[in-house]
């Protein structure tokens, strides 16, 4: 009862034939069971999934939105560092300017956001669900990789049924900091520099020409906010306030929060005085 109660599911959770629920409702409930979604109520839902996409013609009908932000991270000797705009966008319309995305799975993990706003923040909340109950059943802290698998696994069960997720997942472990970059494909990487979203073309720009393992905290910090910033400058899909957290041996630090705006004209007064 006390880990029923932990992860938030229903007394009568596996109890479909008690008598104080009725049978079929686990079947057209997506949430009674908060670790996972209902599939749609189609034979097949990755070849009838063509079913909405198509009017009665045949011809293509365009429910894909457009996504937009930019995030970023990597790994140098004191730790991992992640950066991260707020802007969330639907196409050309800006639905926020303060969306936080990264997403505090535990104080060892953190998970950043790009593409589809619901479907990644859904996911982290699973996960960090899971990385709790593998803490629960082993008694030890869930690894990075460990965790980023979960991930992968959860997120190739729904492959081609809709999900927009580009997200990084770092933390500091036994074995030290690392970074992965998992999506809503299932795919999952390892690597020292990524950076993702629409203005990651421009974050990159900056990022891979201050880059270098033994930086110092100080230039780690400005090398993330200055990337980000630099992405919003010429992306129109990101923007807002600049975020950027430390994963350090004793877990996460959130270093700043600072309005893209202020480092606009900061940046543009230190280029006049030079």
């Amino acid at each position: 009862m006390a880990l029923e109660g932990l992860l938030g599911l229903n007394e009568n959770f596996l109890k479909p034939f008690s008598h104080k629920i009725d049978p079929k409702e686990f079947e057209v409930y997506n949430f009674k069971n908060e670790m996972c979604l209902a599939p749609p109520p189609l034979g097949n839902p990755r070849s009838s999934n063509v079913n909405f996409t198509t009017d009665q013609h045949g011809r293509e009908i365009k429910i894909k939105f457009d996504h937009g932000t930019t995030t970023l991270g990597f790994v140098y000797n004191n730790g991992v560092v992640l950066a991260v705009d707020s802007r969330s966008t639907g196409g050309k319309y800006i639905g926020s300017q303060s969306m936080k995305k990264i997403v505090e799975i535990n104080k060892y993990l953190l998970g950043t956001m790009a593409g589809g706003a619901a479907d990644c923040v859904y996911w982290d909340r699973v996960l960090a669900k899971q990385c709790r109950m593998y803490e629960l059943r082993n008694k030890e802290r869930i690894s990075t990789a460990a965790a980023s698998k979960l991930m992968s696994n959860m997120a190739y069960s729904y492959k081609d049924m809709g999900l927009s997720m580009g997200m990084m997942i770092c933390g500091w472990d036994k074995r030290g900091p690392s970074l992965y970059y998992v999506d809503s494909e299932g795919s999952r990487t390892k690597g020292a520099v990524y950076s993702v979203g629409s203005g990651s073309v421009y974050a990159y720009g900056v990022l891979d020409s201050g880059y270098r393992p033994d930086l110092t905290d100080e230039e780690a910090y400005e090398l993330a906010r200055r990337s980000i910033y630099h992405a919003t400058f010429r992306d129109s899909y990101s923007g807002g306030l600049i975020r950027v957290y430390h994963m350090k041996e004793s877990g996460w630090e959130c270093i700043s929060v600072q309005d893209c705006l202020e480092l606009h004209y900061k940046y543009k007064n230190e280029k006049e005085r030079k």
